[in-house]
């Protein structure tokens, strides 16, 4: 299998790597993400994104690898519900995902570090919340888990408890699209999984 770089600094994605059995390093791509224009759509943002991330991680390594770059936006009402900045801000954002559904977009791009060759792809997962007490969101809020991820809920830990149903990639909303990323990494790089 050719060498793998994951240019992310998600514990998530890297979980879900490792839980794949796929050997891997991983880069901090130390890309500008205020350089992607907010005003995109979803997944034209997190395309741009995974995309820059990506190339940045490959301006990193010297041997041909896969490098695959991932970005995460939840969206409501067409508005980006990224990291919440503090306390309140996740509050406010809990508060309004309560009872209703929301997006999840991940761009991810993938790309040969020696030929340039890449592949950019974004998924979408629905995800539907039920109605929140204040309460609930207060002390969701006071375990921390909410601080490092968009849209201020985890789906994987303690924030599974407020999710009705979703529709579409699981995997998607925890950070990284495993069905695409393993189609992308078959079909255009000759890369099985299995």
């Amino acid at each position: 299998m050719k060498k793998i770089i994951l240019a992310s600094n998600s514990p998530r994605r890297k979980e879900i790597l490792e839980n794949l059995n796929i050997k891997f390093d991983i880069i901090s791509p130390d890309a500008d993400e205020d350089s992607v224009d907010k005003a995109l759509p979803a997944h034209l943002y997190v395309e741009n994104l995974a995309s820059i991330k990506a190339f940045a991680a490959v301006k990193k390594t010297a041997l041909e690898k896969i490098v695959i770059g991932a970005d995460t936006v939840v969206t409501l009402d067409d508005k980006f519900l990224l990291k919440p900045k503090g306390e309140e801000d996740a509050f406010n954002m809990l508060k309004s995902l309560s009872g209703r559904s929301h997006s999840v977009y991940t761009g991810i791009c993938v790309v040969n570090s020696h030929t340039a060759q890449s592949c950019i792809a974004y998924e979408k997962t629905d995800v539907y919340f039920r109605k929140l007490s204040d309460d609930e969101i207060i002390s969701y809020i006071k375990t921390g888990e909410c601080m490092d991820k968009a849209g201020a809920y985890g789906i994987q830990g303690l924030g599974s408890i407020f999710i009705e149903k979703i529709n579409g990639d699981y995997f998607n909303v925890v950070g990284l699209p495993v069905c695409r990323l393993a189609k992308i990494l078959k079909e255009e790089f000759c890369v099985d999984i299995l």
